[in-house]
């Protein structure tokens, strides 16, 4: 979900935890039952995600409520969402009202009022709390062997995506990781480096941008393919992506599908134009769905094809729809509109420190127009550690 987060983290759980047969238990949005992890730590004892969905720049929209011009401030990030801190793009979290509800309620790059989906999973598998970006100078050296994230928000697998939002593509940031494995072999040796890789646990989730920027809201791919051949496009990206870090030594790894893109509040809104009487955009709520199915489908072909590798899919959107259609069983009040603003469109650059806020953003599915809140990541993220851990 979901913006682009890659993180490396190591799993640390004591021994006597294993002996006793502790478990992590928690709700979990898609009731599956809870998972007892034991061996599973000792199997992966590095954790390495990929996380990008949820993230699009803000286009104009011809609303007299959006108020002033967009405007991007500087900031300094150490999080997953902060690799854009670093680097020039409109597309940046580095001001309030984001991190609001983070520790220190301070902005640190992150596209929600606090943590994101990689901070809840490293956290929930007893490794730490926050993941920093790769490009925040000094990293220790305990941060880089448990956790960094080579994040940019709003990415995808199209490279056309990078360039319209102007971010990090995927190449750069393959590129990233195979520097953070020289440092890694500076720091710990080349024998250690390779172990940490070998045995991360990577985790992908990307998409949402590519089919909201290259085919629903700028159309410049329905140019070229109809919605089956973008989205077999874009696994095709996906399969060249995974090849990659197979190269660069990843074995194991847990692929997201799309979420509900038509329930996004900015996609409701693009196709409406109205604060009331919002409902989810049907059609592209079955496309994502559609998507995610050919993924699916998709995966054990991949799996089949690198030696050694073990690729899990991890299902997103019936976690979410599963909030929308019973708010109230996770304490929800508002799932259609973000909590910042109108909650029709502001996002990024126009949910400033001057818009104006829910009471209680914890009330509300999304934090703004496209991502969704800490509570919303929380319950994803404890679903997804229930979907993978037996699988792995």
């Amino acid at each position: 979900m979901r913006g682009n987060h890659m993180a490396v983290a190591t799993l640390q759980r004591s021994q006597e935890q294993i002996r006793s047969g502790q478990t992590l238990q928690s709700p979990c949005p898609c009731g599956t039952s809870p998972i007892a992890l034991g061996y599973k730590l000792l199997k992966l004892p590095t954790f390495l995600s990929f996380f990008k969905g949820f993230h699009r720049i803000i286009q104009q929209f011809p609303f007299s409520f959006l108020g002033r011009k967009p405007k991007a401030k500087q900031g300094t990030a150490s999080t997953a969402d902060g690799n854009n801190n670093y680097i020039t793009t409109p597309i940046k979290a580095n001001h309030y009202p984001y991190g609001k509800d983070f520790p220190g309620r301070i902005p640190t790059g992150r596209f929600s009022n606090g943590k994101l989906a990689v901070d809840l999973l490293a956290s929930l598998l007893g490794v730490k709390q926050t993941i920093p970006p790769f490009l925040q100078p000094d990293i220790p050296a305990n941060e880089l062997r448990t956790g960094v994230c080579f994040a940019s928000a709003g990415t995808g697998y199209d490279n056309l995506t990078a360039d319209i939002t102007r971010v990090l593509p995927l190449s750069q940031q393959l590129i990233y990781f195979k520097n953070y494995s020289e440092r890694l072999k500076k720091i710990f040796g080349e024998e250690e480096a390779e172990r940490i890789i070998n045995h991360a646990l990577v985790s992908v989730s990307a998409g949402t941008n590519d089919f909201i920027f290259n085919f629903y809201d700028i159309p410049t791919r329905r140019t070229v393919f109809d919605i089956n051949n973008y989205q077999e496009f874009i696994i095709e990206m996906l399969h060249n992506f995974i090849k990659e870090l197979y190269k660069l030594g990843s074995r194991t790894l847990v692929i997201t599908g799309l979420p509900p893109i038509g329930c996004l509040p900015i996609q409701i809104t693009s196709k409406f134009h109205r604060r009331f009487g919002r409902t989810c955009v049907e059609e592209q709520n079955v496309e994502a769905q559609a998507y995610n199915k050919k993924l699916l489908q998709f995966l054990p072909r991949i799996q089949a094809s690198l030696k050694g590798s073990r690729i899990v899919y991890a299902d997103v959107y019936n976690p979410l729809m599963d909030i929308i259609n019973n708010p109230e069983k996770y304490g929800f009040r508002e799932t259609m509109i973000g909590c910042c603003g109108t909650g029709l469109v502001e996002a990024g650059p126009i949910c400033t420190p001057v818009t104006p806020l829910c009471q209680n953003s914890s009330e509300y599915l999304f934090f703004d127009s496209i991502h969704p809140s800490e509570k919303a990541y929380g319950y994803v993220t404890e679903c997804i550690k229930k979907q993978i851990l037996d699988k792995l």
